[in-house]
């Protein structure tokens, strides 16, 4: 946000909430509860004309507050049906002026509509948000991409509900989180209604649209299926076809999966690397080659669903509680299924992350590195670490535990520090600073002697 508009809302009404990894994304002064958003898209021209319902409670007096949006043009904005008597929209906030201050406490509703041509986000990761494929759209909004697409509050900390009310061209098939509860087709055009109950942050929203068929790759307990194109069909089946039984240990381990299904998409384009999203996952063609190239990708994408999707982190800085449990996830699953086990993956990448430079630390990797592998592997090394350290029994108690006291909820490092002490018997704290807070590589400790 310009320096103008922030030092306005700290005078007026609320500041921007910020991260310390994304200080313009979020603002202060209230939660949202709910969002509706009633989109129609024209495919061929990317042109997007929609209406945000939210739902708001402030958690401070509110002259002025201020919403995260990009790239599209909001036309007409009312706050609590009342039309609002200044708005501001910057390259990436709307800031709002509502005809009569909100009360601190109060629920309010903010209607914005607005249209354009959505494209992705610039950030120092490469562009997020909105895409257009060769034929279709993809949204993959972490870290900041949501605003590309829809006004919203984009912290991660803000989890809130939604419905989606997508309209495009009938031949395309629309995905959007949650549970498709009618689907309405007028003339050459399908509106898609989907409700996702399940409290959501807002980068983990998403709409993907494309020519796809609908492969179901789940015999038995939670539904599973993947969207694709029709020539990739034989292909997914072999390469899916572990999914079941990925979905089996994962709940074994880690308790219930947290929502009601579980979708892949697959795009006709290649993309640089899968994406995960609430209740789904989007993989590109080119990971899809019918031996089983991409088992350790679809497993780490599945344990997203607990690890970052149902639980999910406060702060950036701990992207560790999301990427080292989704790593250590594939070597879980690479146990389970006759690979290397767990120990194995874990004396391998110790191996090899041991000849790489030691300049970041996983429990605050800086903004630069937060999605650096080494973060993902050592985070997954700290876990098994603590693995070693606790036992079996006790390391995976722990995790059934720590998923099932914070289900869709948010989390910190701190949080889950202070259940690991319910469950050790010897003092952790040193465990986690040394494989946390330190950038030197600390040694695996013995194996327990009940691992």
């Amino acid at each position: 946000m310009p320096r103008s508009t922030s030092t306005a809302l700290a005078s007026e009404g609320a500041r921007t909430l910020g991260d310390p990894y994304l200080p313009t994304s979020g603002n202060g002064g209230y939660t949202v509860i709910h969002y509706d958003l009633d989109c129609d898209y024209r495919v061929a021209s990317n042109r997007l004309t929609a209406t945000a319902t939210i739902t708001a409670r402030a958690t401070q007096r509110l002259s002025k507050f201020s919403m995260d949006f990009a790239g599209l043009v909001a036309s007409k904005v009312t706050v609590n049906a009342a039309r609002t008597t200044h708005l501001q929209q910057t390259a990436r906030k709307l800031v709002i002026t509502p005809a009569t201050a909100i009360n601190n406490g109060t629920e309010f509703t903010i209607v914005v509509k607005y249209s354009g041509q959505p494209k992705p986000v610039r950030s120092q990761w490469g562009e997020v948000g909105w895409e257009e494929l060769s034929d279709g759209v993809i949204v993959a909004g972490q870290p900041s991409g949501a605003p590309s697409w829809f006004p919203c509050n984009d912290h991660p900390s803000n989890k809130a509900t939604y419905a989606f009310r997508f309209s495009a061209e009938t031949p395309y098939r629309v995905l959007c989180n949650g549970e498709l509860v009618r689907k309405t087709q007028r003339a050459s055009r399908t509106q898609w209604e989907f409700h996702s109950h399940e409290p959501m942050a807002t980068y983990l929203a998403t709409v993907q649209i494309g020519l796809y068929e609908t492969l179901g790759v789940s015999q038995n307990g939670v539904p599973q299926f993947v969207l694709l194109p029709d020539d990739l069909r034989s292909n997914a089946l072999a390469d899916f076809e572990p999914q079941e039984r990925m979905m089996a240990l994962f709940e074994r381990l880690f308790g219930p999966y947290p929502f009601d299904d579980y979708t892949v998409v697959v795009t006709d384009d290649e993309l640089e690397i899968p994406l995960e999203a609430q209740g789904l996952a989007i993989f590109g063609r080119n990971h899809i080659d019918g031996v089983a190239g991409s088992e350790r990708l679809i497993a780490h994408e599945l344990s997203h669903q607990w690890f970052g999707n149902s639980l999910t982190l406060s702060h950036w800085k701990d992207i560790w509680l999301h990427e080292g449990f989704a790593c250590y996830s594939e070597w879980l699953w690479s146990e389970e299924s006759g690979g290397p086990t767990a120990d194995a993956c874990a004396e391998t990448h110790w191996a090899r992350i041991n000849r790489l430079p030691k300049d970041l630390t996983v429990g605050d990797p800086g903004s630069q590195r937060m999605f650096d592998d080494r973060v993902y592997k050592r985070g997954a090394l700290t876990l098994h670490a603590l693995r070693r350290t606790l036992g079996d029994q006790a390391f995976f108690d722990l995790l059934r535990e720590w998923v099932a006291v914070h289900r869709h909820g948010s989390v910190t490092t701190g949080e889950f520090i202070q259940l690991v002490e319910r469950y050790a018997t010897v003092p952790v704290r040193s465990l986690f600073a040394s494989w946390l807070d330190q950038s030197a590589l600390p040694e695996l400790p013995r194996r327990h002697p009940q691992s």
